[in-house]
């Protein structure tokens, strides 16, 4: 069969920040001349790594490889705010609360949450990485508190704890006067996500698995009874393979014109010295999120997780092409430090290290792709906007499929509907990018 062209490669805008406050990699291990294995996954994030260790469950006999474009830790692993989370996070309602009864979602959350720590302990990764502490929703005016009010509301029909922290306590825990209010939720994890997925590729090539960095797959063929993987550094010929690459499975030329590719944007403090310690106050780890899902994301990480920093996150763009561009990382980053100063006015003079653009992908109708989608090729794909735990959920689902195994996961995915279709450009592109300013202006104090 004739290979079908990869249309574009990943392209990134400012450093991978959590990787790079961690001690240096190791050089990285490219693809050494043509294989041969049972599976082969294209995308070495938490979809690509979560499929690889599900599949060596199923059958620790398995030849597994990990073909990943640039460095793990690299791409959108090492660019999202480390929250793993287990409640209802729907970026686009008011309150995140979604559509009716989410016990299942839920659950399905907690799964992908307990399969990571389970690799945290196997593999030996650090623990400070994947720190169960629970996160907080910030309130910081009158209408984001009745957000919060609201999103209470839904956890208690839910069954699900939850505790209103007053202005007093947010001063408490983050040292800043800026907020009214706060919603903490106990089930979160709080990771440093470019530790947890160095840990994870460490660990599964010490069980075997084949895991080439730097080793883009630029075109794909149906031969035989498999696929041939065609890259810079040789082919990878495999039974089954799994495209764990987020919103650039369209690239390999599928879901075109039904994948919103969007991308957030975060700035990161200098480490703070001592003096600035000292002014700032508060505790040394803590992670909001604000109560109106197009506010402003804070985290404050210590020394185990590569200094005592300050993390911002918001703006967003939607971008068809998936490139964003200098000129929108340097306004943004300017955003950004005036968003730092409101909080933290006590900080007067504290730089942001790094600024960079994270890729996400959505659908309209707020569904992920994690089937089959020609003879063994599978899908584990589309994160909307939950990247660390809805891609552990893909990886797995697509590992059990292409195992041929059948779950709770793999049950859910299926039942999920297609990716709605996106209205033709230039109207996705307007519509979408006005929607998005016109939420950023609404929540510009949270």
């Amino acid at each position: 069969m004739t290979p079908r062209r990869v249309r574009r490669m990943p392209v990134f805008r400012g450093p991978a920040a959590w990787s790079a406050i961690l001690p240096g990699q190791p050089a990285p291990v490219a693809l050494p001349g043509d294989q041969t294995v049972d599976v082969a996954i294209v995308g070495g994030g938490f979809a690509g790594l979560s499929a690889a260790r599900r599949l060596r469950q199923i059958d620790p006999t398995a030849r597994v490889a990990v073909l990943e474009a640039g460095r793990l830790a690299e791409g959108a692993s090492g660019r999202n705010s480390g929250f793993m989370i287990d409640l209802p996070h729907e970026l686009t309602s008011d309150d995140y609360a979604g559509h009716g009864d989410d016990r299942a979602m839920i659950a399905l959350n907690r799964h992908a949450i307990a399969f990571a720590r389970e690799a945290v302990q196997d593999y030996g990764i650090r623990a400070d990485y994947f720190d169960p502490a629970g996160k907080v929703n910030g309130a910081a005016s009158e209408a984001a508190d009745a957000l919060n009010r609201s999103y209470a509301e839904h956890l208690t029909a839910l069954g699900e704890p939850w505790e209103r922290l007053d202005a007093q306590a947010m001063f408490e825990l983050t040292g800043s006067r800026h907020y009214l209010s706060g919603l903490y939720t106990p089930g979160t994890v709080m990771l440093q996500p470019a530790g947890y997925i160095r840990g994870l590729g460490e660990g599964l090539r010490k069980a075997g698995v084949g895991i080439w960095e730097q080793t883009p797959v630029t075109a794909f063929a149906r031969q035989g009874g498999g696929w041939t993987l065609t890259t810079p550094r040789g082919s990878v010929s495999a039974g089954q393979v799994i495209l764990a690459n987020n919103g650039h499975l369209e690239s390999f030329g599928f879901a075109r014109g039904r994948l919103m590719h969007v991308f957030l944007y975060a700035s990161m403090t200098v480490e703070l010295p001592p003096e600035a310690l000292k002014v700032l106050g508060g505790r040394p780890r803590w992670g909001i999120t604000p109560s109106d899902p197009m506010g402003t994301t804070m985290r404050r990480i210590d020394t185990p997780l590569g200094g005592h920093r300050i993390v911002t996150r918001s703006c967003a763009s939607f971008l068809p092409g998936m490139e964003p561009s200098q000129a929108a990382l340097a306004r943004v980053a300017a955003v950004h430090r005036a968003k730092f100063a409101d909080r933290f006015p006590q900080l007067a003079g504290v730089r942001q290290e790094y600024s960079w653009a994270g890729h996400l992908c959505l659908t309209r109708n707020a569904v992920s792709i994690a089937r089959e989608l020609e003879p063994g090729l599978f899908a584990a794909a589309v994160c909307n906007g939950l990247g660390t735990t809805r891609s552990t959920l893909t990886g797995i689902a697509a590992a059990e499929l292409a195992m041929g195994q059948e779950s709770d996961v793999t049950r859910h995915f299926a039942a999920e509907a297609e990716p709605a279709r996106l209205p033709p450009e230039p109207f996705a592109s307007l519509g979408a990018n006005a929607f998005l300013r016109f939420r950023e202006w609404r929540a510009r104090r949270d």
